[in-house]
């Protein structure tokens, strides 16, 4: 018995050593198959952390942007986005410049290629001239572009449009109540007679900005381009030896400007420029209107403005039931064909665009359409059905005929001068002078 025992016993510690020994190796085999998918997990992680490591890596360095966006500069909105971008990109800086009068100092700018590393496309630079200063954009980029006609020649896009806008009148509400305005106005006359109820009320009826020059294009080519409902108006003056008339849309578009000044319903100091004055004063409900472009909304509640004082509607530029209003790209954004950082540029440039909240943030549409105006005031805007004109470029041959002529539609020095003009006509007839004579010296090119 006692050996069947100790055989029973030794074959039940046979068995349990098989036991463990079974267990030993299948824990053995599951603990190597473990280090096994640890070490690749590691080396996986490890590559994919080294992968996310490098690439921010290797954009590094300091580049300058130029911009017409002082107020950003000055608030720190530029500088927030900069910070944000830096998350991803640990070693890359970005740094702002402002220029107050960017259209006519981006081309003194230009001529010494000291232009930065990012800026915005000077609006008066032939097409065919854009690769000379500008890098082309990669194609799953510019395949966002709305504006395909602009900032591109052949085949090549340079620029990308940094939000889509529209202008109109910006109005005071509460300076409306005070001067017992009961609807905004739909048409010139109404407009007339409001302008006469502010100015009653001791109320500035509408800021021209005369001092700050630029804000004037509203009153020249730009009201001009899209109150005709033809975006290729200013195109098709190239064909036209005298295009500025009394009876034609100039002379329409300036009669309206200077018909404010002679009864007294613009700012008395027009020679000073008091652009951010202007933003104020509308703020306060002490001036009641401005015709500039929606992005001015904004600013006027960065100046103080309560949001749902400020409200927006098409300029009745005519007594008719319907206007046509502009529906435009802003400045477009490139980099600098002398960066150089350009690939750090370049991802700065896609960053601002498609990332950062500034269309949203400052009253544009998406440049690409894809979403509804994040402001009520252009809401408000689009609720009056105005007709929409989309603008298109201008084309290389108006601008070698503008600059043949001397003449600087960009930058609203000419519309200053029509303005004070003792005789509109008699300055008409020097710019038509101006511009037969381009053309003529243009077509006697081989």
């Amino acid at each position: 018995m006692e050996g069947k025992i100790q055989q029973g016993g030794i074959g039940l510690i046979r068995m349990m050593l098989r036991y463990r020994v079974h267990t030993a190796l299948l824990l053995l085999l599951i603990l190597l198959l473990a280090g096994c998918d640890s070490r690749n997990s590691s080396r996986e992680a490890s590559s994919a952390s080294s992968a996310g490591e490098e690439a921010p890596a290797e954009l590094s360095g300091t580049i300058v942007m130029l911009t017409n966006r002082i107020d950003l500069i000055e608030n720190g909105t530029f500088k927030a986005y900069a910070e944000t971008f830096r998350k991803r990109y640990p070693e890359a800086h970005v740094e702002f410049e402002g220029l107050s009068s960017y259209a006519t100092d981006i081309l003194v700018r230009l001529s010494t290629k000291d232009i930065g590393d990012v800026l915005l496309l000077p609006v008066n630079l032939p097409a065919k001239e854009l690769g000379l200063f500008f890098e082309p954009l990669s194609g799953e980029l510019a395949a966002q572009e709305r504006f395909t006609t602009f900032a591109s020649f052949g085949g090549k896009r340079y620029g990308m449009s940094t939000g889509t806008s529209t202008s109109g009148i910006v109005y005071n509400k509460r300076a409306f109540e005070q001067a017992g305005i009961e609807r905004v106005p739909q048409t010139l006359n109404e407009f007339y007679a409001a302008c006469a109820k502010l100015k009653q009320s001791g109320i500035i009826p509408l800021y021209m900005n005369y001092g700050a020059v630029w804000p004037l294009r509203e009153w020249g080519n730009n009201l001009v381009n899209y109150m005709t409902g033809n975006p290729d108006y200013l195109n098709e003056m190239v064909h036209e030896d005298s295009p500025w008339k009394l009876d034609n849309e100039w002379g329409q578009a300036l009669g309206i400007a200077r018909t404010l000044m002679a009864k007294g319903y613009t700012e008395e100091q027009l020679f000073s420029n008091n652009w951010e004055i202007s933003k104020t004063k509308l703020a306060k409900g002490e001036a009641g209107m401005v015709l500039q472009g929606n992005w001015t909304i904004r600013q006027i509640m960065d100046a103080g403005a309560s949001p749902e004082d400020i409200g927006f509607f098409p300029f009745p530029y005519n007594n008719d039931p319907a206007h046509y209003a502009a529906l435009n790209p802003d400045w477009f954004m490139g980099v600098s064909r002398f960066s150089d950082n350009k690939e750090l540029a370049m991802a700065w440039l896609e960053y601002f665009i498609t990332e950062t909240s500034y269309a949203k943030d400052w009253g544009f549409l998406p440049a690409n359409n894809s979403d509804e105006p994040a402001l009520p005031q252009y809401r408000e805007f689009l609720s009056y059905h105005p007709k929409l004109v989309e603008a298109t470029v201008q084309t290389d041959a108006f601008i070698d005929m503008a600059n043949r002529a001397k003449l600087s539609f960009w930058s609203g020095d000419y519309i200053q001068d029509l303005l004070a003009a003792p005789d509109l006509q008699k300055s008409f007839d020097q710019l038509n002078t101006k511009w037969r004579e381009a053309r003529m010296s243009q077509q006697t090119l081989p």
